[in-house]
């Protein structure tokens, strides 16, 4: 009896600190959809499953990589760090867990709501992202960051495009919600990366002057990719792929500046600069399937299971060490996911270029991807439901 009532009291504690910081619970319910929606997917599409879904399959699908997968990465990165940003006290206990609710209850509407009315699913989905821009918009008011306001103007860009896409089920809005996530890649992985890059090329006695940040050039990248969006959206077909280019030319010369080839001894650093080259990469695709008639499944995975996929495993990777205080050190076999991850996202971009045949394409990139997050399920769930080892909150 005093075993089970000391694993209660241990599992009590572990659920408790899950709330207690916005990343600990969101990190750990990204992983596992992650974990769940591919393979369900996978499941559902050749006839293996046949879950009665609130949507679509394809838009299901599409639906829960954006909007569940990401928006929990958004929400457990966003309201960790603007609480840093502003010194204001965290979203922890009962409004972090009404908070999660919302983004459960969202899947769990998708996933089983086929009989249920269209409109309490799309209120529920459709309520979580405002709620997280709330949270994070009211600390940034009060401490007077306006240099914040911009990524919570392209949150609701996002939000927008995921209104439309609930409403109307139309592809042009998954499209541009994937280049306002690509978007959010080029304000968030703009600061971290070279800042980080350079402080840890100090700390190995080099030169940190060497990576460059132009600020004109963060901005003017940025402005492109969202005219890109409004011109994809009033199907400009030809103007978007042209502004296509453009955005994929002023991101690869962001990209050079950072110099991502001197952190190559750094599997923390690397994995930022090589998700975000995903971003060019997905932008040259999409002006080729604007352009030249290319499948334009080629570039929606190229940024979403490379660009997007593949710059969260990094940053939960680290957010989760710094963020428990814990050494940036990766635990063993992070590496390993981190090249799984980027070979599953290479393999099905391959996949719909129709340069590896379909079948092992996507049975192969779905293992590798299984790999990556399960890597990552195993050797961070402890980290995130443990309290910190230094005895701080968080």
């Amino acid at each position: 009896m005093k075993a089970i009532s000391t694993s209660g009291a241990m599992e009590a504690a572990g659920i408790r600190q899950l709330f207690s910081y916005p990343f600990r619970i969101f990190f750990l319910s990204m992983t596992i959809l992650a974990l769940l929606v591919i393979p369900v997917w996978v499941m559902q599409v050749t006839g293996a499953i046949s879950l009665p879904l609130a949507l679509p399959g394809l838009f299901w699908h599409q639906h829960e990589m954006l909007f569940g997968f990401l928006s929990a990465a958004i929400a457990g990165f966003l309201l960790t760090a603007v609480c840093v940003w502003t010194q204001t006290p965290r979203t922890h206990g009962v409004r972090l867990v009404a908070l999660w609710s919302v983004w459960l209850a969202g899947r769990l509407l998708l996933a089983f709501g086929a009989d249920l009315p269209d409109w309490l699913v799309h209120t529920v989905n459709l309520a979580f992202l405002p709620l997280v821009m709330l949270d994070a918009g009211w600390r940034i008011w009060h401490a007077r960051q306006r240099r914040q306001l911009l990524i919570l103007v392209v949150l609701g860009l996002l939000w927008l495009m995921q209104v439309g896409f609930v409403l109307k089920l139309e592809m042009t809005y998954s499209y541009g919600a994937l280049i306002m996530a690509m978007a959010l890649i080029s304000i968030i992985g703009g600061r971290i990366t070279p800042a980080f890059s350079s402080g840890w090329l100090r700390q190995q006695g080099l030169d940190p002057s060497v990576v460059r940040v132009v600020p004109a050039l963060d901005l003017t990248s940025l402005a492109s990719m969202i005219v890109l969006m409004v011109a994809l959206v009033l199907g400009w077909q030809t103007v978007s792929g042209i502004l296509a280019i453009v955005a994929a030319t002023l991101m690869t010369v962001r990209l050079a500046g950072w110099k991502g080839w001197t952190t190559r001894r750094e599997p923390l650093l690397w994995i930022l600069h090589l998700s975000i080259l995903w971003v060019p990469v997905a932008l040259a695709l999409l002006a080729g399937a604007l352009l030249a008639d290319w499948p334009s499944n080629a570039w929606t995975h190229a940024a979403g299971a490379g660009a997007i996929s593949c710059l969260i495993l990094g940053v939960v990777a680290r957010v989760s060490l710094g963020h428990t205080g814990r050494p940036l050190v990766l635990p063993g076999g992070m590496v390993l996911a981190f090249v799984a991850i980027h070979l599953a996202a290479a393999i099905r971009v391959l996949t719909a270029l129709a340069v590896i045949p379909w079948h092992p394409g996507i049975g192969t990139s779905t293992l590798l991807w299984l790999v990556a997050f399960g890597i990552f399920l195993v050797r961070y769930t402890g980290i995130l439901a443990s309290p910190r080892p230094d005895g701080k909150e968080g």
